[in-house]
């Protein structure tokens, strides 16, 4: 008896989202626990799905109805708040930065925001929405890094930022 091959996507255990396809330098939550000093609350990324150092991460941000930010951002219509979606983008940017570098966060410097340019909202981000962080190294002069990042629902464009970040050392 004949029985067709099943394509990668189809294979149990194989993961379903189209933008898992394929990925390549993907990272679990204890891995991003190495590469951000954030903590809950405030850790935004849940998994990367490609990571290709100089180039781009695409990571994800799996959006519960427990988040904290809920029961006071429009508890009778939950909704992400859109500075917690650029901070969600930084965090997948700073991924991206340290695995460019080869190396890891430290105690002696911290990585910041030194600018955030043509923010734009285009769609609510609510619970239960699987938030895909899709950032792109533009440029790096004198330790600023640019970023052009995406937040996607899907294939939806729900947020998008230009991200200028910097490394600096704790005086």
């Amino acid at each position: 008896m004949n029985h067709p091959t099943n394509p990668p996507s189809a294979t149990p255990g194989a993961q379903s989202d189209p933008g898992q396809a394929g990925g390549s330098g993907a990272m679990d939550i204890h891995e991003i626990l190495q590469y951000l000093p954030h903590r809950y609350p405030f850790l935004l990324v849940d998994r990367v799905l490609e990571c290709v150092p100089g180039s781009r991460i695409l990571a994800l941000k799996n959006v519960s109805i427990n988040e904290p930010f809920f029961p006071g951002h429009f508890p009778h219509h939950p909704v992400m708040p859109g500075v917690l979606i650029i901070e969600a983008l930084a965090q997948a940017a700073a991924i991206l930065s340290f695995k460019t570098l080869g190396g890891k966060p430290d105690e002696k410097s911290v990585y910041y925001f030194a600018g955030i340019d043509n923010a734009r909202f285009k769609k609510p981000v609510l619970a239960g929405d699987q938030l895909l962080l899709d950032v792109e190294i533009g440029r790096i002069m004198r330790g600023v890094w640019k970023f052009s990042g995406r937040g996607r629902i899907g294939e939806q464009v729900v947020a998008e930022a230009e991200l200028l970040c910097t490394m600096r050392a704790i005086p």
